[in-house]
């Protein structure tokens, strides 16, 4: 005869009656639950028009405390700006390395064309009184099925676009699609989930006429309209349901500034009788353009504009011998004196400001800021500096050699670019 276990004791009826009662109540709760949890599915988890709790909790670690998300502004969690904080030592290392992504271009791949220090590889960025947990590449194709990226602007947009590239091969190696014939505007699409991502060649922003060759030579002044918005972008607007947008040190190259056709001033222009306009008017004039467009525009994109993306040359300019030969950031508060990339900075936030605060402007909630300015200055190691190009000292330590001085290695400090923009997507 089998071990039983002895009969549970005898219960008075009315107490049998009620725990069937709650039984019963809690095995329709579950099963309503469990049938709405099938319905829903994963992928809309993340992203607009509403983002779950589940999702928000995976990837967000919180001071405690209340979300808060300041309006078509700055994303915080209580006491935490995920843009205000330090880069602390990250023994893990990046998410990808130049051995397992395709996608980094020799200019950004470092360690293959030689740099001999990794310790840059090492740091994450870490905002005062939260933790942004790495970029998810699954959550984050999942819930981009049917949409479409944008990102417009310079060749530090190029440099961001491979760092996404980067981490989402980790899921689905994209193809890619479309080239221009100078290779700066291109386009990659994820079949499985039916992604795309665009990289849309636009320095100015604005409409721009410029004479370089291939090594950045000018033949004639650059003649920037500053009122005309650059047509390779807002003729695909329509198109995009997500936007990366941004300009920055092509402000400061000698231009001749035009506003309805008619040439207002130039600068650093030589040996023209021409008034001479500041940089920071042509940059200030051409943000207010474009933030015009894209809060008044019928088409409505969830649109990251990304801010001021300083240099780290010393001892001279990208021109002129300039080098970075430092191998860990700086400590907050210790990056030197950085009045021109400042003011750069303020001139976005003031401009920024105005497009976000009009409650006229039926978009002004679609744009978000995406204010990378100060953990990217506390980083002048993160860039190329000499090894842009493969093995630059082979022919000895006196070779003339460029230094690149305003992109990034891949990887490196951009990734963090990435981190980021998924945690204000999970808050949004």
């Amino acid at each position: 005869m089998g071990t039983e276990w002895p009969p549970a004791p005898a219960q008075p009826r009315k107490a049998a009656v009620s725990g069937r009662v709650a039984l019963k109540v809690l095995l329709f709760v579950f099963l309503v639950g469990l049938a709405l949890r099938l319905l829903v599915g994963p992928s809309v988890y993340l992203f607009p028009p509403t983002a779950s709790p589940e999702a928000a909790a995976a990837l967000v670690t919180t001071a405690p405390g209340r979300e808060v998300n300041a309006g078509g502004g700055t994303p915080r969690i209580e006491n935490c700006n995920l843009f205000h904080g330090e880069w602390v030592p990250h023994s893990a290392g990046p998410a990808y390395t130049n051995a397992s992504c395709r996608f980094i271009e020799s200019p950004q791949n470092c360690v293959t064309n030689g740099r001999p220090d990794t310790s840059y590889l090492y740091w994450k960025w870490k905002p005062y009184g939260c933790d942004i947990p790495p970029f998810d590449s699954k959550i984050f194709l999942d819930g981009m099925q049917d949409k479409h990226w944008a990102l417009i602007g310079d060749s530090i947009l190029c440099n961001h676009v491979q760092s996404l590239l980067c981490l989402l091969s980790k899921v689905e190696v994209p193809i890619e699609v479309y080239h221009d014939k100078t290779f700066k505007s291109r386009r990659w699409h994820f079949p499985s989930h039916n992604f795309t991502v665009s990289l849309v060649w636009a320095p100015f922003l604005v409409k721009a006429e410029v004479f370089e060759d291939e090594n950045g030579v000018s033949s004639s002044e650059t003649q920037l309209h500053l009122d005309v918005l650059e047509p390779n972008w807002i003729s695909q607007w329509e198109s995009f349901d997500y936007v990366v947008i941004s300009t920055g040190q092509w402000f400061f190259k000698t231009a001749i500034y035009l506003e309805n056709e008619i040439v207002i001033g130039c600068h650093s222009c030589q040996n023209k009788n021409l008034t001479e306009t500041t940089f920071e008017y042509s940059f200030r004039k051409s943000l207010r353009e474009v933030f015009q467009f894209i809060t008044t525009s019928p088409h409505k994109p969830v649109v990251f504009y990304r801010t001021w993306t300083p240099s780290h040359f010393e001892n001279g300019e990208w021109s002129s011998g300039g080098t970075c030969n430092r191998t860990v950031p700086f400590k907050p508060g210790k990056t030197g004196d950085r009045e021109q990339d400042n003011t750069m900075w303020r001139v976005e936030i003031e401009e920024f400001n105005k497009a976000a605060g009009n409650k006229e402007h039926n978009n002004a909630d679609h744009l978000k800021l995406l204010d990378t300015f100060e953990l990217s200055l506390l980083r002048p190691d993160g860039h190329p500096g000499p090894y842009r190009t493969y093995h630059p000292y082979e022919k000895g330590r006196t070779a003339k050699i460029q230094n690149d001085c305003l992109h990034w290695c891949l990887p490196g400090p951009i990734d963090a670019w990435n981190d980021i923009i998924m945690q204000m997507l999970a808050k949004n």
